[in-house]
């Protein structure tokens, strides 16, 4: 078996001397980026992780996108009607957007990526995000089989209605979201599994794919036909180094041009702070530990608890520089519904008190127990601090697994460790998006933790339109998820330190942290 790209890569780079000057970059219409690893999946109905809709992001729009102020700006869809108090949708689509193979995009395509989201046949994890659609959570839990029935319909070819069970403020931000991009029912039949490999996809966005080198990695071109016009870039790179320093020296010898989180060592980011092109953006995004509740010992709450309330979340900005901000309860600073009120403190007394009114006095028959985290510096640091923690507090001993990023999510998927890591950006900046991703149909739900009184108040805050009002219910679903119940142990929010090679200008990562490079371009020397 050949050896990996990065292996060569790490070989190359202790051959070649370090430059101290700033990168120039390879070419002025040649990008080069680092994705950390490879993408699970391009199927846009099936991508779960940034990474792969970091890739699919350039492949691909979709009816709408968001502005500077995060607000959904027409893309695809030239604008929209509301109708019925907010109850029904129509999109106007433009007539002068083509897929790369020269055919029209239709209202027909959205109608059946859609509809193929929600299929019971797709597995679709996200199929959960369209259950605002009338009939759509039906039609995915398999106790409605006619398609037509679900409220999404191409009333011609550029005309797509939208009926909603209820008036939903978040849904247009909603269509932002990759899985809900078009997809062609001709090329996904004909090719199958095999329908997002290059030479077979077609896409309709500002870049093509040329090239998938699986575990290498992938090449983009400049799509020459697409409606926005070209981008100055004519060809992109996607590395896929998982090493964070080779990944680092890559780009100070001008070998990348682009590196994020993913890509800088932890120890180097103060360092890198005062770099020319470093920049440090606060996130939509917060990392937890999940508990997998239906087993022992973590079906008792008060083992949950514990092991929350053992953990002193202060660490983690010291130990990460990465500016963090520790994380009691689980909606982001900068959204609706945003709480440091919520959620238990560090307490080890108090902790101590709940595992052994468990049963578990000092830690004492507390049976062997696995946390799991994908493979990456960060979270290696993170799970031995908490893993001493849990020692040192509650006189408990875990066991510290790691996987390569696709076998973990497949293992999470298939059967969970008992305490697993997990990280969750914004896909629109409302808390529904935070907050359904732990009710009991979803598909991104690994806790397998259900509360009716739960799902029960995040239906009544899909309903309503005071925002007032509707922080009150979220406070309320908060405080089970953070308080009582705790399927979950938020950790802290993240931002996200990037460096940019000075030689291009163009990449302005928001809230939202997609890597969208089509404005990327030379800078003005």
């Amino acid at each position: 078996m050949a050896r990996s790209l990065t292996w060569f890569l790490s070989l190359f780079l202790a051959l070649v001397p370090a430059c101290k000057q700033a990168p120039k970059g390879g070419s002025d219409n040649h990008f080069r980026v680092n994705l950390g690893t490879e993408p699970p999946s391009l199927d846009w109905s099936l991508a779960t992780d940034h990474v792969s809709f970091n890739v699919i992001a350039n492949l691909m729009v979709g009816l709408t996108e968001f502005n500077k102020e995060l607000k959904p700006a027409p893309v695809v869809a030239k604008s929209w009607d509301v109708l019925d108090g907010g109850r029904k949708l129509v999109f106007h689509l433009r007539d002068d957007v083509n897929w790369s193979d020269g055919k029209k995009v239709r209202a027909q395509d959205f109608e059946y990526s859609w509809k193929r989201l929600l299929s019971p046949k797709t597995a679709s994890e996200y199929a959960y995000i369209l259950f605002d659609i009338v009939n759509a959570q039906e039609y995915n839990e398999g106790k409605i089989t006619d398609a037509a029935s679900v409220g999404v319909q191409a009333l011609d070819d550029l005309t797509l209605a939208v009926q909603l069970r209820h008036p939903a403020s978040y849904f247009l931000a909603i269509t932002t979201f990759e899985v809900t991009f078009p997809q062609r029912e001709d090329i996904i039949e004909k090719f199958e599994s095999r329908w997002t490999e290059p030479g077979n996809i077609v896409t309709n966005g500002s870049f093509l794919l040329s090239e998938w080198k699986h575990e290498n990695q992938i090449e983009l071109r400049a799509n020459p036909n697409f409606f926005r016009g070209k981008p100055a870039m004519e060809r992109v790179t996607m590395f896929m180094v998982n090493e964070k320093t080779t990944a680092l020296a890559m780009y100070e010898r001008g070998q990348l041009d682009f590196i994020d989180n993913h890509s800088i060592p932890i120890f180097e980011k103060s360092k890198l702070a005062n770099k020319r092109g470093f920049k440090r953006v606060p996130q939509l995004r917060g990392y937890y530990y999940g508990f997998v509740t239906d087993r022992k010992p973590f079906n008792d709450p008060r083992v949950r608890k514990a092991f929350m309330m053992a953990v002193d979340r202060n660490v983690f900005p010291s130990i990460l520089h990465g500016g963090e901000i520790p994380a009691p309860s689980w909606i982001p600073p900068g959204m609706l519904a945003h709480s440091t009120k919520i959620g238990l403190p560090f307490n080890a007394p108090e902790a101590r008190r709940l595992l052994r009114e468990a049963g578990y006095p000092e830690g004492k028959g507390f049976p062997p127990v696995v946390l799991a985290y994908n493979t990456e510096e960060d979270h290696k640091m993170v799970a031995e601090a908490v893993q001493g923690m849990w020692q040192r507090n509650l006189g408990v001993v875990v066991k510290i697994e790691n996987q390569e990023w696709k076998v973990y999510l497949k293992k999470l998927q298939n059967d969970p460790p008992n305490i697993f890591r997990l990280g969750w950006g914004a896909d629109y900046p409302d808390p529904d998006n935070f907050m359904k991703l732990f009710t009991a149909n979803s598909g991104n739900n690994n806790t397998r933790w259900k509360n009716p009184r739960y799902d029960q108040l995040l239906e009544q805050a899909a309903l309503e339109l005071d925002p007032a009002k509707r922080v009150k219910l979220y406070d309320e679903a908060q405080k089970i998820l953070c308080e009582t119940d705790l399927p979950i142990m938020p950790l802290f929010w993240s931002a996200e330190s990037t460096l940019l090679n000075p030689h291009f200008t163009g990449l302005e990562l928001n809230s939202m942290a997609r890597m969208d490079l089509r404005h990327v371009r030379p800078a003005k020397q």
